[in-house]
C-alpha cells in the first residue's frame, strides 16, 4: 500500500464542524467545498468520509476565506500566517519542553479566549487548555491541541504519545475520530481540557531547522492531522499489518492473532475495548483505501474495486454505498472538480 492510503479519512461530521462558523457568517462555503474537492451532496450523507488530504484542503480554503487559522472560534482571529510565525518562533528552542512553553506563549498572544499551560508533576506533564464560560465545542479544543501537538511531533521527528486526554465538553457524536487522533483514553465532561505525556519527553532535543520548515508548512495541515493517529492501539497495529498486504490476502482472525502472539479471543476482546471487531475493521480499511483512490480522478472505478478486493464492480458499488451512504461517483465528482480548479 502506498503512503496516501495510510493517512486515513475524516468523518462528514467533522466537515460540518469545520464549516460551522463560516456557514453562520453566510460565507460561500460551496466554493470552499469545490476548492477542497468535496462534492456538496456529501454533506447530507452522515456516514460519508473524506480523505485527510481533502480535509486539509478545506481547512486551507476556510483559513483563506476567513483570514483566520482558528476558523472564527475565538473572539480574536488567528490571522493567516500566524501558524507560520509560530513555527519559526520555536525553531530556536533547544528542547521540546522549551518549545512547548514558547508555543503556548505565542498562542496566548494571538488568541483571547483560550490559554495554554504546561504543568509538570512527578513523571508526568500536562498540556492544559483553560477557557471560561460554558464548554466549547470539541472541535475547538481539538483544533488548538492539534496545532500544538502536531508541531511538537515535527520538531522532534517522532510521534509524542498522548497517555490520556480529557475535555470540558460532552462526548461528541464523532468521538471515534477524536480518539483515533488523540488516544483511546479520552474523558469527557471533565473539569479541564488537557492531555498527559511522559515528562522525560520534555527533554527531547529539537532537531528540525529553518531549512525544513518550508516543506512542513507546505504539507500542513495534512501532516499535522496524521500526527495524531494513535499508533499504539491494537486496531492501529492490525491496520498496519493489513496495509502491507493486498485485501485478497488478508488473513483470518485466528491466523492474524497467531502472528501477533496472542489468541483469537484475546485479539477479539482487545478490539472490542476499542469499539471494533475484525470484520468492521477490515470494512473500514477497505472504505478508507477506496476513498483515497477515488481522489485520483484518473483511476477507473473498476480498478479501484479490484484493489480493495472486489472482482465485481457492482458488488463494490453496493458495499461502498453501505459503508458511506453514497455512491463512489459522488466522491469522484468532487475530486474531478478539485483537479479542474487546481490545473485549469
Amino acid at each position: 500500500m502506498n503512503d496516501a492510503r495510510d493517512k486515513g479519512t475524516i468523518s462528514m461530521g467533522l466537515v460540518h464542524e469545520a464549516l460551522l462558523v463560516a456557514t453562520a457568517r453566510n460565507l460561500d462555503t460551496a466554493a470552499m467545498l469545490r476548492q477542497a474537492g468535496i462534492e456538496e451532496g456529501l454533506l447530507g450523507a452522515p456516514r460519508a468520509r473524506v480523505p485527510a488530504v481533502t480535509y486539509a484542503r478545506l481547512w486551507a480554503a476556510l483559513a483563506d476565506a476567513m483570514d483566520d487559522e482558528f476558523f472564527g472560534m475565538d473572539s480574536h482571529p488567528m490571522r493567516r500566517g500566524s501558524y507560520r510565525l509560530m513555527c519559526h518562533a520555536v525553531l530556536g528552542c533547544t528542547t521540546l519542553g522549551h518549545a512547548l512553553q514558547r508555543m503556548l506563549s505565542f498562542l496566548r498572544v494571538v488568541l483571547d479566549d483560550l490559554r495554554g499551560e504546561l504543568h509538570c508533576e512527578g513523571e508526568h506533564a500536562w498540556i492544559r487548555l483553560h477557557d471560561h464560560g460554558p464548554p466549547r465545542r470539541m472541535f475547538t479544543y481539538a483544533t488548538w491541541l492539534m496545532l500544538v501537538h502536531g508541531l511538537a511531533c515535527w520538531l522532534v521527528r517522532k510521534r509524542i504519545p498522548l497517555l490520556e486526554a480529557s475535555f470540558r465538553c460532552a462526548e461528541p457524536a464523532d468521538a471515534g475520530d477524536y480518539r483515533v487522533r488523540f488516544c483511546e483514553t479520552s474523558i469527557f465532561n471533565a473539569p479541564v481540557t488537557q492531555v498527559r505525556i511522559a515528562r522525560p519527553l520534555l527533554e527531547l532535543k529539537v532537531v528540525e531547522t529553518e531549512a525544513n520548515v518550508r516543506a512542513f508548512l507546505r504539507d500542513a495541515p495534512a501532516n499535522v492531522l496524521v500526527k495524531y493517529r494513535n499508533d499504539v492501539s491494537i486496531s492501529s497495529m492490525v491496520r498496519r499489518r493489513l496495509r502491507m498486504l493486498r485485501p485478497e490476502a488478508w488473513p483470518e482472525l485466528k491466523d492474524l492473532a497467531s502472528t501477533m502472539c496472542m489468541s483469537s479471543p484475546t485479539l477479539q476482546r482487545r478490539l472490542q475495548v476499542e469499539g471494533l471487531n475484525y470484520q468492521r475493521l477490515k470494512d473500514e480499511l477497505r472504505r478508507d483505501i477506496a476513498i483515497e483512490l477515488l481522489a485520483n480522478a484518473s483511476l477507473p472505478v473498476t480498478d479501484i474495486a479490484a484493489q480493495v478486493g472486489f472482482q465485481d464492480a457492482s458488488a463494490f458499488h453496493r458495499a461502498f454505498k453501505k459503508w458511506t451512504g453514497v455512491s463512489p461517483g459522488s466522491y469522484r465528482r468532487g475530486s474531478e472538480a478539485a483537479v479542474r480548479k487546481t490545473f485549469p
